[in-house]
């Protein structure tokens, strides 16, 4: 089973404040994304020279109401896996919970005895839908 970290997700208050203390350690913007429709900014940040270790801030337009009651500014860790629909079956056969099946092939959500969620994302494109992944509902939240 290969696996590759990708990121660490931090939620972030101030948008502003937080880039300019993230800059303030040395660390660069290398990658923005803006969602209109999901109302969110995400921004990649890494040390010159370590576009493969980057820290992505989280920031919802419309503050953070209506997240889940245990959630902390620290998001998640993802990793990128060759097959998620086999990393998935591995861990659900070990009796790892998926909270957010990877209906899509692309994207799912598991949580750590410590609560700390965990992104697994498909290398590559993502995989044809499938059973029993394809109609799986969400357990909790991630």
């Amino acid at each position: 089973m290969a696996i590759r970290y990708l990121h660490t997700m931090v939620r972030v208050l101030d948008l502003e404040k937080s880039l300019a203390f993230y800059k303030l350690l040395g660390l660069e913007e290398t990658r923005r994304m803006d969602s209109e429709k999901g109302r969110f900014s995400l921004i990649f940040l890494s040390p010159p020279g370590q576009p493969e270790c980057p820290v992505e801030l989280t920031y919802n337009w419309d503050g953070d109401d209506g997240l889940p009651s245990d959630a902390r500014h620290f998001g998640h860790l993802a990793y990128e896996v060759d097959d998620i629909y086999a990393v998935c079956a591995h861990l659900a056969a070990n009796g790892v919970v998926i909270n957010r099946p990877p209906r899509d092939g692309h994207m799912a959500f598991v949580r750590s005895p410590d609560n700390v969620s965990i992104e697994l994302l498909q290398k590559g494109d993502a995989l044809a839908a499938a059973e029993p992944w394809a109609s799986a509902p969400n357990i909790g939240h991630w």
